[in-house]
């Protein structure tokens, strides 16, 4: 690779991990600087009580609300970013999450194009992360120009007969797509996939899927232990001119032709914030004053359902998924949001939330139970923001659309004790957990409102991309990978077709 690569990518997550397999066959230099290392395949990757109770993978790192606390973020550094330790589901905005929709709460806006224009890029992430699924069985399902190359992973027995009893009381559950090889999953150890690290074991997450796909091409190189600091530009202050970073304990800078911001909604924000300088005062890309603003972070719980004579054998569980509320509350009333299984929780895992009581006994429970992720829409706010302090991250997160989330988990308790469970739990995720944070650098048609145009370049500096999902206008309710993945594919299209052909 020459000195200065034509492009250097921030990070290896969705967004980058993906930009760089668009990329690659395009024949430019490309340098991939992600702060993290390699997930290592270690037995403590199937170890439940390191994962959840003793909190092994969690960052060594503390962000901070505007009143000064301290949290522990569960953002992770490493190759893949936070997908390695995803649910992987892979599922598309519904059409209308495009379009303007109304909530309890408020609005959530249009995004600058239709579903339509990022339809052909569905596919084409959904061949890439060789996503599993079923058409059809999902009534607020958008048009899909190709069929899921591989079947959906089966229910296991003890799934199958919930699903059973929902479809007999009139809801439509669906087959989650997922981008999970279960057979090959499972051949390393019984189990589930949704917040477990993975390495190389069957998940196809940025690494496994976009990655490993990009570094095929000589002309793509990964530079792992590389945390960028700033960037700077030049005299013209519009054009960025270099990236630094440190590595080892040593600074260093690159200067590339293009650079692709993908470190994450709030990593993102924060580099573009602390590179202020004399021309760009209150941070790059910051014209519009909306670099940090509109954060994103769905509303979103636990709901496990109980009943003594239900018995849970699953291993893995996370199979189907229901959207009966996603449109409306059922009633034609407002949306609610997605509900979908979660990961099958174990005593273990339990135990880290209820530290008093005995893990055989949370087991029995566990034993008895199913489980579900209830996901609400949060809505963008020009209050939710992040910001920084010298060193330290400050997030202000408001939340929005919260009695939208608690009808929701309300409408689904109803279900489920309908469908057989007479006791009905439930607990929300706060800002520890990063369910799906999204929206600081949001794209838009009017560079007044928006730091990015349509293609995520961003409206002050030509030769600067953030693809992640800090460029998301709306979170919608579902999980927003696949659409973070579909978009870097059509920007590297553009990328290679505006700036590396002229």
């Amino acid at each position: 690779m020459q000195s200065q690569p034509d492009i250097v990518i921030v990070g290896s997550g969705v967004g980058g991990a993906t930009v760089a397999a668009g990329l690659a066959a395009a024949g430019a230099e490309i340098l991939i600087l992600e702060a993290g290392g390699h997930i290592e395949d270690l037995p403590v990757n199937r170890d439940q009580r390191a994962i959840f109770q003793r909190g092994h993978f969690r960052p060594k790192e503390i962000w901070y609300e505007t009143g000064g606390a301290g949290f522990n973020p569960g953002n992770y550094y490493n190759v893949g970013g936070n997908s390695k330790f995803y649910g992987a589901v892979l599922t598309r905005y519904r059409r209308e999450d495009f379009e303007e929709m109304r909530h309890l709460d408020g609005v959530s806006p249009a995004w600058p194009f239709p579903y339509e224009e990022l339809e052909p890029w569905y596919a084409k992430a959904e061949e890439l992360y060789q996503v599993r699924g079923k058409l059809g069985e999902d009534p607020t399902e958008p048009v899909h120009s190709k069929d899921y190359v591989y079947p959906p992973v089966p229910d296991e027995p003890a799934i199958a007969k919930v699903r059973k009893r929902l479809r007999d009381i009139g809801m439509h559950p669906y087959s989650l797509p997922l981008g999970i090889d279960i057979d090959r999953w499972l051949a390393k150890g019984k189990t589930p996939w949704d917040a477990h690290p993975n390495s190389f074991d069957g998940k196809m997450d940025a690494e496994t899927a976009a990655l490993t796909a990009a570094l095929e091409y000589p002309n793509v190189r990964l530079q792992i232990g590389s945390r960028v600091t700033r960037l700077t530009t030049a005299p013209d202050g519009k054009t960025i001119s270099s990236v630094h970073y440190v590595k080892d304990g040593v600074e260093h800078s690159v200067s590339p032709k293009l650079v692709i911001l993908s470190a994450g909604a709030v990593q993102s924000a924060v580099l573009l914030l602390r590179s202020a300088d004399d021309r760009n005062p209150a941070g790059l890309a910051n014209r519009s004053d909306q670099v940090g603003r509109n954060f994103m972070n769905h509303n979103s719980s636990a709901v496990i359902a109980l009943s003594p004579w239900y018995r849970n054998d699953s291993i893995y569980q996370k199979t189907f998924g229901l959207n009966d509320f996603y449109l409306s509350d059922g009633e034609g009333g407002p949306p609610l949001g997605n509900i979908q299984l979660l990961g099958r929780v174990s005593g273990a895992i339990l135990k880290a939330n209820m530290r008093s009581m005995p893990e055989w006994l949370l087991s029995q429970v566990s034993a008895r139970a199913i489980d579900f992720y209830a996901m609400s829409e949060d809505l963008p706010s020009l209050e939710s923001r992040v910001m920084v302090d010298g060193d330290r991250i400050l997030l202000k997160w408001v939340r929005t659309n919260w009695q939208a989330h608690l009808k929701l988990v309300a409408r689904l308790k109803a279900v489920l004790k309908q469908a057989g469970f007479p006791v009905v739990l439930a607990r929300a995720f706060d800002k520890r957990t990063p369910s799906h944070q999204c929206g600081t650098v949001r794209i838009g048609s009017d560079q007044a409102q928006a730091p990015l145009d349509v293609y995520c370049r961003a409206f002050d500096h030509p030769n600067l991309f953030v693809v992640d999902a800090g460029f998301l206008p709306t979170s919608a309710a579902v999980n927003p990978a696949l659409t973070v993945a579909a978009q870097a594919l059509r920007v590297a299209d553009h990328i290679t077709k505006e700036d590396l052909r002229s």
